[in-house]
């Protein structure tokens, strides 16, 4: 019979595509590592990797088994899952996906902070990445479920429900120099007509739910979304446009509220968008089929987890 670990480590191999950075993912030697891996391969029968000294590539065998090590691995946690809501939530792990927390009308840090107080033999997991990839990720099972900013459309075709937390207008930050700086409201014609000497978008990074909306927002008046300046963090594209760097569009609670980067905007104006359409939506998905016990105590936190 194959042991769970085998598989554990046979999936961390073909995600990271190295046994060294794999072997220190799942904190054992390299050596023992490589030896499960190859017992493995034994059990089944068939090399699992190309293995060369510069590169590590799944065979057909290997590319085989990876749905299937993911979908048994799963199955095993919610089985674990299943027999810890018998005896109360005491134990367990929770997979959480998070965009940026900075503002917004859910405070997610606060939430997690009374999740742990109530379900302190909880182990978290919590990785942050693009909305899209985090939403692929609750579809195949290695998230429980995500905090993301995408429109309704990419949850719904994954099959996932979703549930929206917030929905946040965007905001033109531009430097005080600008023509419009003095503005309270514009079109984002107007900003691409008085670009003059601040040509450039300061754009998040791909696949993020900002991304999309301020991309959309542009195709909407016409325009072509400038695509040569991309920065992850949202208090470096506030940052850089208060620096006079060029200009940017993010949620308006990035830069006015509580838990917003506020004092990165001197010297910079903040300016509303005529669109309406304009909003950085945040909602939580999660597969209904299989949500945790763990998971399931997340949504029930996070739905008294908001702030005025």
């Amino acid at each position: 019979m194959v042991e769970l670990r085998y598989l554990k480590y046979f999936l961390a191999v073909a995600e990271t595509g190295s046994f060294t950075r794999a072997a220190a993912d799942c904190f054992v030697a390299q050596s023992a590592l490589s030896q499960q891996v190859a017992r493995l391969e034994g059990e089944v029968g068939a090399r699992l990797f190309h293995r060369t000294s510069r590169s590590v590539r799944l065979t057909a065998a290997g590319e085989l088994l990876v749905p299937l090590a993911r979908r048994i691995l799963a199955e095993v946690d919610d089985a674990r899952a299943e027999l810890d809501a018998l005896t109360g939530l005491r134990r367990g792990r929770l997979r959480l996906g998070l965009i940026q927390t900075a503002g917004g009308a859910t405070d997610v840090a606060a939430v997690l902070g009374e999740y742990r107080r109530r379900y302190p033999g909880i182990e978290l997991h919590v990785r942050t990445a693009p909305s899209a990839e985090m939403v692929a990720a609750v579809a195949e099972g290695t998230l429980d479920l995500a905090v993301v900013g995408l429109v309704a459309d990419r949850a719904t075709t994954a099959g996932l429900v979703r549930q929206v937390l917030a929905r946040d207008p965007l905001v033109a930050v531009v430097p005080g120099a600008h023509p419009l700086a003095g503005r309270a409201r514009i079109a984002l014609t107007e900003l691409a007509g008085a670009a003059g000497e601040y040509p450039t978008l300061i754009q998040g990074a791909r696949g993020t739910g900002l991304r999309h909306q301020v991309e959309a927002a542009f195709a909407r008046a016409g325009l072509a979304a400038d695509q040569s300046f991309e920065i992850g963090q949202i208090h470096d594209m506030v940052r850089l446009a208060a620096a006079g760097v060029g200009i940017t569009v993010v949620p308006r609670s990035a830069v006015r509220g509580p838990g917003s980067c506020e004092s990165l905007t001197t010297g910079a104006a903040v300016l509303a968008l005529t669109d309406r359409q304009a909003v950085n939506e945040v909602s939580v998905v999660h597969d209904a089929a299989r949500l945790s016990p763990a998971g399931a105590a997340f949504l029930a936190v996070l739905g008294t987890g908001r702030v005025d």
